[in-house]
């Protein structure tokens, strides 16, 4: 949600001054009237103690204040989604406005920025000759619970000051981290184990990542700046692009800069190990001029565009609507999205939903003047009044789904604001991108 000056300037006050619990609860049912209005009911005492409860948060067993699903990658494997249920998610709802107004990230940082989206991210790598891309591997399970504590007690957050405001630090970690069985790379082999991080999931999990990884930007920022590359961060992807492949080492001798072991990778590779990251090495990449260029699922080639087949997908999606039965149309859309998606877990998705959704992100990829994009919208709109079953209004939400939606995702914040709903379960290639928007 968008919050105004004055009301920014209140959460600063109030956070800078909190020194207990009670100022800490305040705070929160200050953020909380600013979501829902001064009508709401507040959060009470026993509520934050049950949530901030650290015993809970080490006992691995305790399941019931998340909901765990998964959805499928691009590459076809699956991505463990962890959910949190309706009383922790309004805490992190109210909980992550208040440390994104304390915190601003890093200026080479894109996801799940205010004012930024993944277009910027990938206006900023247009028309180079070179585009590298590198993944980091389970990004948000990769920050354990202590990291985020000795975050939160560094500017601009400050709450390492009193032993009071210590203890809030670990009330806010409690709140945003949860046990989870996850990879550890100790004494060279990877091992699983359990601890609290960050799920992905939570609405707080952005924000944190994104104050972890300050300083990953500043230093990945230099290293740009040594090389004169283009460099940015869309959450777990990153991204450099240059005209040139080309450099000078110290010993005066030419090497490729994107080359395995050169300057440019060996120092790469320290400074992301050096944060406690590690590269998913499967989805390295270079990307040369003359071939398709790619970053976090758009192509960069010439401007900023989706793929042909994203488009190509909306039309034929149309052509059913226009030119076969509903039933019929449904059928045939229905088998493409479960190829796509894998078996699906909620209620069957809403067609026109769907396509809306699509139609929506093409729109704020090619914008709102796009011929392609209006032909589409025109198509659609006259088959909206044409074809939507009468008992159903395509843009309301059918209940079922709602409900399971409520219980399976968390929005990192206001669900109506279409830029936060598609960087909501990033970077998964385009459908993925919309997952949180067609689920509905």
């Amino acid at each position: 949600m968008k919050t105004n000056h004055n009301q920014k300037k209140e959460i600063i006050k109030l956070f800078h001054k909190m020194d207990s619990k009670s100022d800490f609860l305040n705070l929160l049912n200050y953020s909380k009237s600013l979501i829902y209005g001064n009508k709401t009911f507040p959060f009470t005492e026993k509520q934050l103690n049950f949530y901030i409860n650290i015993e809970r948060v080490k006992n691995s067993k305790e399941t019931h204040t998340y909901k765990t699903f998964e959805i499928k990658k691009k590459s076809g494997k699956l991505r463990t989604i962890h959910a949190p249920i309706k009383g922790l998610k309004e805490f992190q709802k109210c909980l992550n406005i208040i440390l994104s107004i304390i915190y601003q990230p890093h200026k080479s940082a894109y996801g799940f920025v205010n004012g930024k989206s993944i277009v910027d991210n990938a206006q900023k790598h247009v028309g180079k000759n070179y585009v590298y891309n590198i993944d980091l591997k389970d990004f948000f399970p990769s920050v354990d619970a202590k990291r985020v504590w000795g975050r939160l007690k560094a500017k601009p957050f400050n709450l390492g000051t009193t032993q009071n405001r210590i203890q809030i630090a670990n009330m806010i970690k409690a709140i945003c981290c949860t046990p989870m069985k996850v990879e550890r790379f100790i004494e060279n082999e990877w091992t699983t184990i359990t601890i609290p991080v960050l799920p992905q999931g939570a609405a707080t999990s952005p924000i944190l990542t994104n104050a972890i990884c300050e300083r990953l930007d500043i230093q990945l920022t230099g290293l740009s700046k040594r090389f004169r590359l283009d460099y940015s961060r869309y959450a777990d992807d990153i991204t450099f692009s240059s005209m040139h492949n080309t450099y000078n080492n110290e010993k005066g001798e030419q090497e490729l800069i994107y080359q395995k072991e050169s300057s440019f990778d060996t120092e790469l590779r320290r400074i992301i190990s050096s944060q406690n990251f590690h590269i998913n090495e499967k989805k390295v990449r270079l990307q040369k001029k003359g071939y398709k260029q790619e970053v976090t699922g758009l192509l960069v080639n010439e401007k900023v565009n989706t793929p042909n087949h994203y488009i190509k997908e909306i039309r034929q999606w149309i052509y059913f609507l226009e030119s076969k039965d509903f039933e019929k149309a449904y059928e045939l859309f229905l088998k493409k999205y479960v190829k796509n998606k894998g078996e699906l877990n909620i209620a069957k998705p809403n067609m026109f939903m769907v396509i809306e959704g699509k139609l929506l992100y093409l729109k704020m990829v090619k914008g709102e003047n796009n011929a392609t994009y209006l032909k589409l919208r025109s198509r659609f709109d006259k088959l909206v009044e044409a074809k939507t079953p009468s008992k159903t209004n395509y843009l309301a939400v059918n209940i079922e789904s709602d409900l399971v939606f409520e219980e399976k995702v968390s929005s990192y914040g206001n669900t109506k604001d279409f830029d936060t709903i598609i960087e909501t379960i990033f970077k998964e290639g385009l459908e993925k991108a919309m997952n949180l928007y067609t689920s509905k």
